[in-house]
């Protein structure tokens, strides 16, 4: 494992995500904490140091899930990183808060509440990190709220050694949104969470939002480095583009060692849910290994095949808040495969069951309220229904 740095902190190039951890079978977001324990360890053994996790994960069972699994090890031995839901929350006036999207119906709560709440459930004292979740152009306003007040109340929080080091992730559509807070808050953060990847450098104009993270000389934590696994599944006409061009890594490693090539990247959040996608990465954060120039090259062109895509990252947000229970995530991901040729004559709902017709879709855009891609998730129901209706015809 090498490493690289925030603000002077050591901190291991590949970092663990905790949003996809193994679950146990067809119950939900239930953790299969023995698997999940045995990928920590695994992870804390061959020089993972940085843990990333946050209010909603796993339904709310991430944050205690990796508190279980990080207290059989010394404190200074790891660097656990959580995140303020303040994207999913509301003023209700008084100090309270209400909590929307797939947390509403939790009850109302404070800032205090929920921080406290957090530390107790990682069974930690402080975060060596702290990160505002998601601050976009719909969640800004709360953010910015002075009499929420919340960047005030985790400053001082720092002040009092429960936060080390203050960040936020974002997935905020313009790069202009990053660079407007970071201007705002200038000395604040001291780190940016963002989606980057190959694809996105040039899909949701990722490039730009690493210019205005530079522009304030911050480091960049990454998430989404493969796209939720979408980059380590590419269509076949372009897998063996990069088999030929270099047959022993696979398409993940590419999608790993092109992050290695920016010089902002600090830690590669890998949300990784089987011990065999643990080995690899560590195996591929052995050493710092970035693509060559030809590399990104192919990369950018593999890229730019695959911009029809409906940027879908699998997050899962949007099947928690669903009333009609669809997985919606995998009916996205056969929709881009019958639209970038796959035959689609195998894809039958009935067969699939309810769970994966998109015909089943209301339209209520629950879903499309909450999608951090900003996906027009209805119309792509419709759309793929429509298209499995007339097949044929």
């Amino acid at each position: 494992m090498y490493y690289k740095e925030i603000t002077g902190v050591r901190v291991s190039a590949l970092g663990m995500g905790n949003m996809r951890l193994p679950k146990i079978g067809n119950q939900g977001e239930k953790i299969d904490r023995e698997k999940a324990r045995e990928i920590i360890d695994y992870a804390m053994s061959h020089g993972i140091n940085y843990y990333d996790t946050a209010y909603r994960y796993h339904g709310g069972e991430s944050e205690r899930f990796i508190g279980e699994a990080l207290k059989r090890y010394p404190r200074d031995s790891f660097l656990l990183a959580s995140k303020f839901p303040g994207h999913m929350m509301e003023k209700k006036g008084n100090g309270v808060m209400g909590f929307t999207s797939m947390l509403a119906g939790h009850p109302d709560s404070t800032v205090d509440a929920v921080f406290h709440e957090q530390l107790e459930k990682c069974q930690v004292d402080y975060f060596d990190f702290y990160l505002l979740h998601n601050v976009n152009e719909n969640s800004l306003a709360f953010y910015n709220d002075p009499e929420i007040g919340i960047v005030d109340y985790l400053m001082k929080q720092k002040e009092l050694g429960r936060i080390r080091h203050l960040g936020f992730s974002s997935h905020a559509v313009s790069a202009a949104t990053i660079d407007e807070f970071l201007t705002r808050y200038e000395g604040v953060f001291e780190f940016v969470q963002i989606q980057l990847n190959y694809l996105d450098w040039i899909l949701q104009d990722a490039k730009s939002k690493v210019e205005a993270i530079r522009k304030h000389g911050l480091k960049i934590v990454v998430m989404e480095g493969i796209r939720g696994g979408r980059l380590a599944s590419l269509p076949e006409e372009q897998a063996a583009r990069l088999r030929a061009a270099r047959a022993e890594d696979s398409a993940a490693r590419w999608a790993l060692r092109w992050l290695q090539d920016i010089p902002e990247v600090a830690v590669i959040l890998s949300g990784m849910s089987t011990m065999d996608q643990m080995i690899e990465n560590v195996e591929t954060f052995r050493e710092c290994n970035p693509v060559s120039g030809e590399e990104k090259a192919l990369l950018t062109e593999v890229a730019e095949s695959m911009l029809s895509w409906v940027p879908c990252t699998a997050c899962r947000y949007c099947t928690e808040g669903c009333p009609m229970g669809l997985e919606i995530p995998k009916i996205i991901a056969a929709y881009n495969g019958v639209k970038n040729g796959d035959n689609m004559a195998w894809y039958s709902p009935a067969e699939k069951g309810e769970a994966m017709d998109p015909a089943r879709c209301i339209g209520c855009g629950s879903c499309a309220s909450i999608c951090p891609q900003q996906i027009a998730i209805p119309e792509i129901m419709a759309e793929f229904a429509g298209m499995l209706k007339n097949r044929g015809k």
